[in-house]
C-alpha cells in the first residue's frame, strides 16, 4: 500500500492510495466529522454487489489505509478506536503494567467467567442465556478506557523519536531499573510537546458483555454497563478459554492486544510491524475476514502456518 496527500483545504483532505493490486483510489476525507465524503476507483465497479469479495475487501483496506496514512502524516484524529494501532498498544502496555492485584479487581471477573466453563466449582459470573446455540461459542467482552480519553495524548510522534533516541522499545515492557529507561523518562517529562496525561493507566473497566448465537444463528449482544459516556481505547473479546491463573490470563490478554494491533494493520493492507507479527485471536471481525477471504492468512489461530 502507497499514499500520498495530493490536497488538503479546510473542509477536508484527499489521499490516494495505491492498493496491492496496483489499483488508484482517490479519496477525500471531511474534516469535520473525519468521514469519507468520495472514494473513486477505475480498477474497480462502483457497486459494491458487482465486486468480488476480495476486490470489495481491497476498496475496505483503502479506506482503512487512507485514514491511517493522515493521521501519521498530519495527525488529525481519522481513525476509529477499534482501528487505532497506537491506541490499542497503549492499552497492552497498560494491562501489561498492571501488579497482580490491581488487574484481578478490573478483569477478575472476565477470569471468572471463562474459569467457569471449565470448572464446575467456580461460580459464574453472568448466567449463559438460555437461547445461545452453544455456550463454548459465547464471546465475553469488556471495554477499558485509559484514565483519560486516548485521543487526548499528545506527543506521540514525539515521544517515539525519544525513544528510538533512547534504543527504549516502546511496545515491549520496560526495565525501568535501566539507564536508558530512566533517560527517556526523564526526557519525556522536560519536553513540553509531551502531554500523556493519565493516558498510559488503566482507568477504568467496563461490566462483563456477551456476544452469542441462537439456534436460529441470529446474533444478540449482552452490553456491558460502561462506567464512562465515551468510546472506549480497546476490547477484550475471546470465546472460553481455559486459563489456568490470574498471571496467565493476564499474559493471554495482552497477546489479545497485541493480535488486535496486528489486525488493524492487515485490515488497512500493511505487513504489521514486526513485534506484531503473532498468531492467536484479535478482533472478532478479522476473524471472520481471516475465516471467509482466501486473500487472507488464518493468523486467528495458534496453530496457522504462516
Amino acid at each position: 500500500m502507497k499514499g500520498t496527500i495530493p490536497g488538503e483545504t479546510e473542509e477536508g483532505i484527499g489521499v490516494d492510495v495505491i492498493d496491492n493490486n496496483g489499483a488508484k483510489h482517490e479519496i477525500t476525507i471531511r474534516k469535520e466529522d473525519n468521514e469519507i465524503v468520495y472514494h473513486q476507483c477505475e480498477a474497480y465497479t462502483d457497486k459494491a454487489a458487482d465486486r468480488t469479495d476480495e476486490e470489495n475487501e481491497h476498496n475496505n483496506q483503502a479506506r482503512r489505509f487512507a485514514r491511517y496514512y493522515v493521521y501519521r502524516e498530519r495527525g488529525y484524529d481519522t481513525l476509529s478506536w477499534e482501528e487505532h494501532p497506537d491506541r490499542l498498544n497503549t492499552v497492552r502496555l497498560a494491562l501489561e503494567r498492571l501488579p497482580l492485584p490491581e488487574f484481578e479487581r478490573l478483569f477478575g471477573d472476565f477470569y471468572q467467567q471463562l474459569s467457569s466453563q471449565f470448572d464446575a466449582s467456580v461460580e459464574p459470573v453472568v448466567e449463559i442465556p438460555a437461547d445461545a446455540e452453544d455456550p463454548s461459542e459465547i464471546l465475553y467482552r469488556k471495554d477499558i478506557f485509559l484514565a483519560v480519553d486516548g485521543a487526548q495524548a499528545a506527543g506521540l510522534e514525539r515521544a517515539t523519536d525519544l525513544a528510538e533516541a533512547y534504543d527504549i522499545d516502546l511496545t515491549q515492557v520496560p526495565d525501568r531499573s535501566a539507564n536508558s529507561w530512566q533517560g527517556f523518562t526523564e526526557a519525556v517529562e522536560a519536553d513540553p510537546e509531551i502531554d500523556f496525561g493519565g493516558s498510559l493507566e488503566i482507568g477504568a473497566v467496563s461490566d462483563l458483555g456477551l456476544f452469542y448465537l441462537d439456534d436460529n444463528w441470529d446474533e444478540h449482544v449482552v452490553e456491558g454497563a460502561s462506567p464512562l459516556e465515551r468510546d472506549p481505547d480497546a476490547r477484550v473479546e475471546l470465546l472460553p478459554v481455559e486459563l489456568s491463573s490470574l498471571e496467565r490470563c493476564q499474559a493471554f490478554l495482552a497477546h489479545h492486544l497485541k493480535c488486535q494491533v496486528r489486525d488493524c494493520f492487515i485490515g488497512m493492507g500493511v505487513e504489521p510491524p514486526a513485534p506484531f507479527r503473532v498468531l492467536g485471536p484479535g478482533r472478532l471481525y478479522y476473524t471472520k475476514r481471516y475465516e471467509l477471504l482466501e486473500m487472507y492468512e488464518l493468523y486467528h489461530t495458534l496453530e496457522a502456518d504462516v
